[in-house]
């Protein structure tokens, strides 16, 4: 998507998703993953399309490194991304989400037992 020199692209990221502003049926989040599906890519796909299942050849990403790298802004992306999962040519998953945090008392515990445990 970057055809000119100082990295601004070709075309403006409303023209990339077709005059499409958004998708409601899919929720994708900015830490989504993102993977191509093995089904084949129909010809006649627009550019802005063919350049996210190029960026995703190499495996999966976040839907936000996915903008950054196209250089579209998210909302872009997400569109673009929600209709390619419409033609099963996309997965998105929902990101995975944070680990509960440990318990700082366990730890402790499990410190002194070591150090007992050394002794």
């Amino acid at each position: 998507m970057t055809g000119r020199p100082g990295g601004r692209p070709l075309v403006p990221a409303y023209l990339a998703t077709g005059g499409a502003a958004r998708h409601p049926r899919l929720r994708l989040e900015r830490l989504s993953l993102l993977r191509r599906s093995d089904r084949a890519v129909p010809d006649g796909l627009p550019p802005a399309h063919l350049a996210l299942l190029d960026e995703l050849a190499e495996g999966a990403l976040t839907a936000v490194e996915a903008a950054a790298l196209l250089r579209l802004p998210f909302s872009a992306v997400r569109v673009l991304a929600g209709e390619l999962v419409d033609q099963d040519l996309l997965v998105a998953r929902a990101p995975i989400p944070p680990a509960e945090r440990f318990d700082p008392d366990l730890l402790k515990r499990v410190a002194d037992g070591l150090r007992a445990l050394k002794h």
